[in-house]
């Protein structure tokens, strides 16, 4: 699935405006104008090959997107006295992408791994906790599984119906 894919069916699900795009990518440290926003979200076609100049929605804009997004939902988390600082992650190993999907709306709209799984059903595919919880744990851990596009697509798919009725 596609990362431009994505940012429009989450956009969708959540009902976010154009100006609330801008200040989600604001809040995740990219700045983006209305405009750009509408360029980002406007679904091109492979065959006219004029696309070239047109922005895309990288890897690292829809981290940062996703991150402004819990910062948007839930409010900057202050450091707590004794915590040491986030480890910044490189580029050379990151996390994939559709996992991140699932871990970061999760905590952004603050859901619970039943709400996640009402999510699943919603969108017709049943999902154990066990399958869950192994989308959800740390890449390296023994029984951490990739989140295919299915998944993703689905939990979209469940997101829109649950929050746009």
């Amino acid at each position: 699935m596609e990362i431009q894919d994505m940012v429009i069916r989450l956009r969708y699900a959540l009902e976010i405006k154009n100006k609330e795009m801008v200040e989600i990518f604001k809040l995740g440290g990219v700045n983006v104008t209305v405009p750009e926003v509408i360029e980002i979200l406007t679904k091109s076609d492979d065959e006219e090959g004029d696309n070239d100049d047109k922005l895309q929605c990288t890897t690292s804009m829809f981290d940062s997107f996703l991150n402004g997004l819990i910062i948007y939902k839930r409010g900057v988390q202050e450091p707590k006295p004794g915590m040491p600082n986030p480890p910044v992650q490189s580029s050379q190993k990151r996390e994939h992408i559709n996992n991140l999907l699932l871990k970061r709306v999760k905590i952004a709209m603050s859901l619970t791994t039943d709400d996640m799984l009402d999510i699943f059903e919603n969108a017709g595919l049943t999902v154990t906790k066990g399958e869950l919880g192994a989308l959800l744990r740390k890449e390296g851990h023994k029984n951490y599984k990739e989140c295919g596009d299915k998944f993703a697509r689905n939990f979209l798919k469940g997101l829109a119906i649950q929050y746009r009725g």
